[in-house]
């Protein structure tokens, strides 16, 4: 009896040894698993990431310190963080040129190469619209142009609302005409705006621009001018020239692409005027004699836009068929609020932009809109506000 007692004490306690033998196994082994694991979970996610190959089709050229140059500085931030790959064709932007936009066309998206074919304005959606219609299976994204929404499926449309920046530089020009102390600002109420095209794009930029100049101040007259060209900094000149000497202007936005820099030289020339930029920072890009008579610049954040697009198409979120409208609440537009405009504009001015900007965010303000408005509002306002 003795014997069979100790025989079952040895049992037990041979099985308690085994038991904590594989408890201590299974502690170690699920602590050396964990970190291994998380490892795991981090190291596909950036080997998978795709690099879209994209090519930006220029349907004017680079340099135009606006638009064009904007959508190009976003493209080479996503190129420089290794997002993408990307090509840039300069097609021209005369007359003569547009047959080369529509073969560009065809050629890059019948090559087969691109993730992302874009392009940008409103002299492309006819053209666009033939090829994408050719190849469905091609992706397409067109910036500041309002006329294309979903008419095709593999095309996104990147808008601004331009009008909301316009009002900005509106509330802006109309505060400073006043500010007789500064120099170059004579004590007639009367500022320039040089359009390219009369379209209703510009136009939109104009809307917002006279509502905020009439609500600011309605004494002050806009003289309006349209070059019919993005490319023709002469003319502009001669434009800007004539605002100024004939009817006293003292401050001229330029929305007009290449063709607006002609205001600028037109106030430097004169040296009784300033000069306001669009879409990029002019005053960074500008000569030196024209960025020091660059007051401010209305922004079309065309390259953040773009990179925008590429987050979103990263996040799984796709927006092909459809319009995408970008304001001052989405960092679409904008205006610039430091150098020259903090240091010449008195705060009394910066002041107004400021609250504009709040109101006009918060939706207090509404401006109108050029786009689809078949009153012809704009052009009416523009008309009534001439000197």
């Amino acid at each position: 009896m003795k014997k069979f007692v100790a025989i079952v004490l040895c049992l037990v306690m041979v099985l308690s040894i085994v038991a904590c033998g594989k408890k201590t196994e299974t502690v170690t082994e699920t602590k050396t698993e964990e970190p291994a694991a998380e490892a795991k979970t981090e190291e596909p996610a950036a080997e998978t990431k795709k690099v879209y190959n994209v090519v930006h089709l220029v349907n004017g050229n680079l340099g135009d310190k606006s638009f064009f140059d904007s959508a190009e500085s976003g493209l080479k931030a996503l190129e420089e963080a290794g997002r993408i790959k990307h090509k840039t064709i300069e097609m021209g932007g005369t007359d003569e040129d547009q047959p080369k936009w529509l073969e560009t066309l065809y050629e890059v998206a019948g090559s087969g190469e691109y993730d992302l074919i874009i392009c940008g304005t409103y002299q492309m959606p006819d053209y666009l619209k033939e090829v994408a219609t050719k190849y469905p299976d091609q992706k397409f994204a067109i910036y500041d142009d309002t006329t294309y929404v979903g008419e095709n499926k593999n095309v996104v449309n990147i808008s601004y609302r331009q009008n909301d920046m316009g009002y900005l530089i509106g509330v802006f020009a109309a505060s400073m005409t006043s500010q007789t102390s500064v120099e170059n600002i004579n004590d007639k109420k009367v500022v320039g705006f040089v359009g390219g095209v009369d379209s209703p794009v510009i136009n939109d930029f104009l809307y917002g621009f006279l509502k905020g100049v009439q609500d600011t101040d309605p004494e002050v007259k806009v003289d309006t001018r349209y070059v019919n060209s993005y490319v023709d900094t002469a003319t502009a000149k001669e434009m800007a020239i004539s605002m100024i000497n004939d009817n006293g202007a003292d401050i001229i936005w330029g929305v007009a692409g290449l063709s607006g820099n002609g205001a600028a030289e037109a106030a430097v020339e004169t040296k009784k005027a300033w000069f306001i930029g669009v879409d990029s920072d002019q005053e960074l890009t500008l000569p030196a004699d024209q960025a020091a008579i660059c007051l401010t610049s209305g922004l079309k954040n065309v390259g953040n836009s773009l990179v925008w697009l590429i987050d979103e198409l990263d996040a799984g979120r796709e927006h092909w068929g459809t319009e995408v409208n970008l304001g001052l609440n989405e960092g679409g537009v904008g205006i610039v609020t430091d150098k020259n405009f903090a240091k010449i504009a008195p705060q009394a001015v910066q002041d107004a932009v400021k609250a504009a900007q709040e109101a006009v965010a918060a939706g207090t303000i509404s401006v109108p809109t050029s786009i689809g408005d078949t009153t012809k509002g704009a052009e009416t306002l523009r008309d009534s506000m001439m000197p």
